[in-house]
């Protein structure tokens, strides 16, 4: 039906059960089950059958789409925004009403629910009665809170949507349609001032404002490739008119104020301006048309009378235009956001007028992600400042003993024939462990483990080289004129970084595999010994004879032996306490922990979307429980100094008093090779386990790097789909 005012058509959209996506993310992401939440899978399809159905001007639409839009809104601190739905809707705005957008996007639904939301408000403004003074406030306050809804789409829904609008979402269209609305809210304020009687100045600046909103409306229109010729046409004849209007009043007024020359040449520029809304006749609809004539009768009428009267009685001089003083403008109309958009959490609980909130106790995707960040920042502070630390204390021991020959030389003195206790025991070690076959079976498991970080990760770098070429022959293709869109290094510059961070983890971790490898390949034919029977080892070690020995040199062996003991005691206490780190870190649960902060954040910060940013005071203060082991590291390096060089004073006597003594050299060497290999095999096992650990958290950053990749290639594709459509539509 034609009407003098426009509103703002629905969105269409296509069945879709949400609920299906919502339960497989779940099932894949989540240690929850989906059955836990059968209910709320309901609900969410229910809501959105209701939302989407809402097709009639009907206040019950307000809260359908509301409701569903509240939920959305909570449920975007519960998933990611690319949930696994593909939501498709239809543009209701300019030439591609026909070709539907479909994308993986949580914002972009909630974008399009909103926008239907603004329409409904639009439609209720037009069947509100507009003949009584309360249908027209009632109609500009439904303009007024569609433009809110259209404002909060454009600042705090599209942002953060990741992808580029629609045609009819850009900022261009989005401008135009809430200076429109805006319009004809302050237009309904204008009608109420004319029937409510008020004085002709302040109906003077209730039009001026009308038409400037309506003039904004049509620029930014220009500038939008969805606002169709039709809706430019109205508002720049309704810009004209309203400045007409403008000038009537303000010619009445005056006329009232005995200011005869200055209504004169009010009048004058009302006629030009009504004229220059008359350009537009032939693209206007009969009511707008209508309106147009009927103010132009009544101001001809008028101006013939006050030149009449002023040529033949006042004789008031009539100023030109540039001299006429610019109207004043009473602005009515401003965007209210409905709090039920701008804060839907108020309105989300058991009593709220959404219902309770929907998969309430299934853990937040963020706390997901913070958890996920607690843990390895744990494990780094943990593993590298504590246990990596105490590691190397441990080796610089081991290098300490192979440059004084302990314990060999001390073994040899000691028990100059069969073997000593600690190599029994250590071969016993190596024979119980099957040395050999775990080291070789470690060295496969890395390599497997690699090649599975560097499969997916090469898939990654594949979508990106794939996608930069297609976008390159598209560029090529229409030139830089019309594909203006960023190319593939600017637009996806996290991920081209996270390439060549990485490629630096994959090219250091095979350094440092090759550096183990060959310290295997050092000490493999000694393991191989030590793997043998007791009897193969004594035929390796040869025997020396056996000789008294002197005081003196028992003195200093005793001295030795009891300096060595300590500092075994303190590496086995050390081995002890790394153990014990790791049990402690093994039972660090943050989840309970993490669960109660997340719901005292969403309390505290109730219209703020959790982020595992959020988290940080938290981590810091958990982490706090480890500071007593870092600080434990300064007296456990005093106290091997201290040993050290004990051990070096009590060696350096011994080796003085045995001076000259060559009987047992051979046995020495024998022995001490069999030790060194000994602490070379658990220093490879310990580097194993760490290079392990590395490739298995390399998986978790290459599969998010894939993640991202698959989903920056579908949105690039999914935008050059749409770009391509556009640039190949012919001119209008």
């Amino acid at each position: 039906m034609a009407s003098n005012i426009l509103f703002l058509p629905f969105r269409k959209t296509t069945n879709l059960a949400l609920s299906a996506a919502i339960k497989q993310y779940i099932s894949n992401k989540y240690d929850q089950h989906p059955d836990m939440f059968k209910q709320d899978l309901e609900v969410i399809d229910s809501l959105r059958k209701d939302a989407v159905n809402v097709r009639e001007p009907h206040n019950s639409g307000i809260k359908k789409i509301e409701a569903y839009a509240g939920q959305l809104t909570w449920m975007g601190g519960k998933f990611p925004i690319d949930i696994g739905a593909d939501f498709t809707w239809y543009p209701s705005l300019g030439y591609n009403t026909e070709r539907p957008i479909s994308e993986n996007n949580l914002k972009f639904e909630l974008a399009n629910v909103l926008y239907n939301l603004a329409a409904l408000y639009s439609q209720l403004a037009i069947a509100s009665n507009r003949g009584t003074t309360e249908g027209l406030r009632s109609a500009s306050n439904y303009y007024c809170q569609g433009a809110g809804v259209i404002s909060h789409l454009k600042t705090a829904i599209i942002p953060e949507m990741r992808a580029s609008p629609p045609d009819d979402m850009d900022d261009a269209t989005l401008e135009s349609i809430l200076n429109l609305l805006l319009a004809q809210a302050q237009e309904c304020f204008w009608q109420k001032a004319v029937m409510d009687g008020y004085k002709d100045a302040s109906i003077a600046k209730l039009a001026a404002r009308v038409s400037d909103l309506y003039a904004a409306a049509g620029d930014w229109g220009v500038k939008s490739q969805a606002i169709s010729s039709d809706w430019i046409h109205h508002t720049t004849a309704k810009h004209h008119h309203f400045a007409a209007a403008a000038q009537f009043r303000q010619a009445c007024d005056c006329l009232e104020k005995r200011k005869y020359g200055e209504e004169v040449a009010r009048l004058r520029d009302s006629i030009a301006c009504v004229n220059e809304a008359l350009k537009e006749a032939r693209y206007l609809n009969k009511i707008v048309l209508g309106d147009l004539n009927g103010l132009k009768n009544k101001v001809t009428e008028d101006l013939k009378r006050a030149e009449k009267d002023n040529d033949l009685i006042y004789l008031n001089p009539v100023p030109p235009k540039s001299e006429l003083k610019t109207l004043d403008r009473a602005n009515m109309a401003t965007p209210k956001i409905p709090k039920e958009v701008s804060e839907p959490a108020s309105f989300i609980g058991d009593h709220g007028e959404f219902g309770p909130p929907l998969f309430e106790k299934l853990v937040p995707y963020a706390v997901h992600v913070a958890a996920s960040i607690y843990d390895e920042r744990r494990d780094r502070l943990v593993n590298t400042n504590i246990i990596d630390e105490l590691e190397i204390l441990t080796t610089k021991i081991h290098d300490t003993l192979r440059s004084l020959n302990l314990p060999g030389s001390l073994q040899a003195l000691e028990k100059p024939l069969g073997l000593p206790p600690t190599l029994t025991s250590h071969a016993e070690e190596i024979r119980q462990a099957d040395a050999l076959t775990r080291l070789q079976r470690s060295f496969s498991d890395s390599a497997k483990l690699k090649a599975s970080d560097e499969a997916i990760f090469n898939e990654g770098r594949e979508l990106l080289k794939t996608e930069a070429s297609e976008n390159e022959r598209l560029l090529v293709k229409y030139g830089t004129d019309r594909w203006t869109r960023p190319n593939s290094t600017t637009a996806a510059a996290k991920l081209y970084g996270q390439v060549g961070e990485i490629d630096g983890y994959l090219k250091s971790a095979a350094n440092s595999d090759e550096l183990v490898v060959s310290k295997f390949r050092e000490c493999e034919d000694m393991l191989r010994v030590l793997s043998s029977s007791d009897r193969d080892i004594g035929n390796f070690v040869p025997s020396s004879r056996r000789v008294a020995i002197p005081p003196q040199l028992e003195v200093e062996a005793s001295k030795l032996r009891n300096s060595l003991n300590e500092v075994n005691r303190l590496e086995t206490r050390r081995r002890r306490k790394i153990e014990a780190l790791r049990e402690k870190t093994k039972k660090d649960d943050i989840n309970s922990g993490i669960l109660s902060e997340a719901a005292r954040l969403e309390r505290e910060f109730q219209n703020q979307v959790l982020a595992a940013a959020h988290f940080e005071d938290f981590f810091e203060k958990r982490l706090q429980k480890y500071d007593v082991d870092i600080d434990a590291l300064k007296s456990e390096a005093e106290e091997q100094d201290r040993l050290t060089v004990q051990l070096e004073n009590a060696n350096a006597s011994f080796v003085a008093a045995r001076k000259g003594d060559t009987s047992s050299r051979a046995r020495e060497q024998a022995l001490q090779r069999l030790e060194n290999a000994y602490f070379k095999y658990k220093e490879i096992v310990s580097n194993l386990e760490v290079g392990r650990k590395f490739y298995n958290d390399l998986m978790k950053i290459v599969s998010r790097f894939l993640d991202g990749c698959k989903s920056f290639v579908y949105e690039r594709r999914e935008e050059a789909i749409r770009l391509e459509k556009c640039v190949t539509l012919p001119c209008i």
